[in-house]
């Protein structure tokens, strides 16, 4: 029975005219909070999605106008989120985004009955009774979705999905298991064991959904921190599907290694995502592991990184922010192109004789360290993590 009471039928007639506004901009606010929703507005999903926003709202104005006649529309909205919920459980993901997306779109409302309050000199009890109503409404229909979602995760226990998320924890659980075990857990999940794997990272509110990342990939995109596992190395048609994925997803993908240490894939992964997170590395779609070693490896031991600054970099701490950068940038050009001034004058689009200047600058401040293998070694390491706070 619903828990949403009748409000004044002249209620409904003032809210009618607002519904075209209203429900763009409940599908933009979804956009901003629900980033992965965004993409569904937009891409093949994009009417049922459309639809459900539309369903909602429109059925809660039709049942303060008449309950009555509303009955049919709320059992036809009641099956449409009654899918979605199971959508939801399919696509492996839990339901916080899709309660943030009914609290968004039920803030949304609330917003435009005060202004028509405003406008029409609402009595404030009559504004309270919407609030009720519409939060009411909201819970009502998380409730509904979440039938449907807990139906499905209870089909899915026993089914293929079931078998391919609990092989994919014991992979990564790391234990070791009989084979014979495995084969059976495999060969129940339809899911040949591979010799090696390659693991990914996924950021939560970033997440491709389960049918882009291919069907032969385990997944686990419920988890705190999402993750999915590739059979075998990524191919150049893995990678191309990688290319076209959505631009607001953030995914690392890790080296491939032996079944066996599936998890030290993951580990690296998800060092990766945490780099792209912090600004270390560039925000991209798809971040490699294994293009970013050295970075990821000086990031192991940043106090580490931190003395050889201040050991190998210190003198450049006492000249200005602007002086530094040029230097920095200078340094790091004469270390690529090995000294050749006239390739960094190329470099850095400057003439030949200011980068010879500023490399003469360079080398009064860091002393004879430049002319040393180890000097030049240790420089360069240094570059990798500089920040000027460090030296």
């Amino acid at each position: 029975m619903s828990t949403v009471a009748q409000l004044p039928r002249g209620f409904a007639a003032l809210v009618r005219p607002e519904l075209p506004s209203l429900l763009k901009e409940i599908r933009e606010e979804i956009r901003t909070a629900v980033p992965h929703y965004a993409r569904q507005l937009d891409g093949p999903y994009a009417r049922a999605v459309q639809m459900s926003v539309e369903l909602s709202v429109a059925g809660f104005v039709d049942r303060s106008a008449d309950p009555a006649t509303a009955a049919a529309a709320t059992v036809r909205r009641d099956k449409l989120y009654h899918r979605i919920g199971r959508f939801e459980a399919y696509e492996g993901r839990g339901l916080e985004d899709l309660e943030t997306a009914f609290r968004t779109g039920a803030r949304v409302c609330l917003r435009r009955g005060e202004l028509l309050g405003k406008r029409h000199q609402l009595p404030s009890s009559l504004l309270l009774a919407y609030a009720d109503r519409i939060l009411a409404y909201g819970e009502e229909l998380i409730e509904v979705a979440r039938g449907g979602y807990l139906e499905a995760r209870a089909e899915m226990e026993g089914s293929r999905e079931g078998h391919r998320r609990r092989l994919l924890r014991l992979l990564l659980a790391g234990t070791p298991l009989p084979s014979t075990e495995l084969d059976e857990l495999a060969d129940q999940a339809a899911w040949p064991m591979p010799r090696q794997v390659t693991l990914v990272a996924l950021r939560r509110g970033a997440l491709p959904t389960r049918s882009a990342l291919g069907g032969d990939v385990l997944v686990d995109l419920a988890d705190s921190q999402p993750h999915a596992m590739i059979p075998g190395p990524v191919d150049e048609d893995r990678r191309a599907l990688f290319r076209a994925a959505p631009s607001d997803i953030v995914a690392a993908i890790g080296p491939t290694v032996a079944t066996c240490d599936a998890a030290r894939s993951l580990y690296w992964a998800r060092r990766t995502l945490a780099l792209v997170a912090s600004g270390a590395l560039p925000r991209q779609p798809v971040t490699y592991t294994d293009e970013h070693l050295v970075t990821l490896w000086l990031a192991e031991d940043p106090a580490l990184v931190r003395a050889l600054a201040r050991r190998h970099l210190g003198p450049l701490a006492d000249l200005t922010g602007a002086q530094r950068e040029r230097l920095v940038e200078t340094l790091r050009a004469w270390l690529a192109t090995h000294g050749n001034a006239v390739r960094m004058a190329e470099q850095l689009r400057l003439h030949p004789q200011t980068v010879r200047y500023r490399m003469r600058l360079v080398e009064q401040l860091l002393g004879p360290t430049l002319h040393d293998p180890e000097g030049r070694l240790a420089v360069e390491i240094a570059l990798r993590g500089w920040q000027p706070a460090q030296a």
